[in-house]
């Protein structure tokens, strides 16, 4: 999310792999949304390889699965969030809504107030320290 100059981004880690950000989490709303992960994927505008690297890292990286496939008849297959996967969601979007807090709060608007609009031109501005 961007706020003003601000970009926050939550991103939790499993070993070097990002287990969760917000691509991901919107990847598991799209899950639940479409019932399929390849339409969840479409519906974003990805890739069916690349949707499922997504859910296969997510998958790995949790203490169970969040995105489940379902077998079946034609019109009875799909995929779905776990009840792990719903969680991890919530509670995902929760620090979600938690730096947005930070970003309103008196300690952003006054470091903003100190940032430049656009930084210094190079030629015209030399960032070395001047003898006293």
């Amino acid at each position: 999310m961007q706020i003003g100059p601000l970009k926050l981004k939550a991103q939790l880690y499993c070993g070097d792999e990002i287990a969760m950000g917000p691509g991901k989490a919107d990847l598991l709303e799209a899950i639940e949304r479409e019932g399929s992960i390849s339409r969840a994927g479409q519906a974003m505008g990805m890739s069916y390889r690349r949707t499922w690297l997504l859910v296969d890292a997510m998958n790995r990286c949790w203490s169970e699965r969040l995105v489940e496939t379902i077998s079946g008849g034609a019109s009875n297959r799909g995929a779905r969030l776990t009840p792990c996967g719903q969680e991890v969601l919530r509670l995902y979007r929760a620090i979600e809504h938690q730096l947005e807090s930070v970003a309103s709060g008196e300690a952003f608007a006054e470091l903003s107030a100190l940032l430049r609009a656009a930084p210094l031109d190079p030629k015209h501005h030399s960032s070395t320290p001047q003898a006293d």
